[in-house]
């Protein structure tokens, strides 16, 4: 599973070497927070129709996880969790992490410290740069 950092860096071509051997030959995953995070960016910059519809385009290429009740679930045991330890998680990264987990996929991000808490305390896999 890409988070929207990765994703947004391998859409415009500047993702870190290490980064882009790890995720070599795999097959992308994007959640449905991710789409929704990338998609207005087209408009708030004022992209042109050709770069809306590049971006749309690779977008559609990977595989995008949707929100089931299994990942709900997960989502607010996480965040009960968390609170409980006196821990918030930003909700976009917690839904992120909750699609992982249900779906049973790693996550590749850049943004480790958003993740690091969910990693030890609900096994999140992170991939990180080596």
């Amino acid at each position: 599973m890409l988070d929207t950092d990765v994703a947004s860096l391998i859409f415009r071509e500047r993702l870190p070497s290490s980064m882009a051997a790890r995720l070599a030959g795999k097959t992308w995953c994007l959640t449905f927070v991710t789409v929704g995070e990338m998609t207005p960016w087209a408009t708030l910059r004022d992209w042109s129709r050709r770069n809306q519809a590049a971006l749309e385009a690779w977008m559609s290429r990977c595989i995008m996880v949707n929100a089931s009740w299994e990942t709900a679930q997960t989502w607010g045991r996480m965040s009960a969790s968390g609170r409980r330890r006196g821990r918030t998680h930003p909700i976009n990264d917690a839904w992120i992490a909750a699609c992982c987990l249900t779906e049973g996929l790693p996550l590749a991000t850049l943004n480790t410290k958003d993740y690091d808490d969910l990693a030890v305390n609900h096994g999140l896999t992170v991939l990180a740069m080596a």
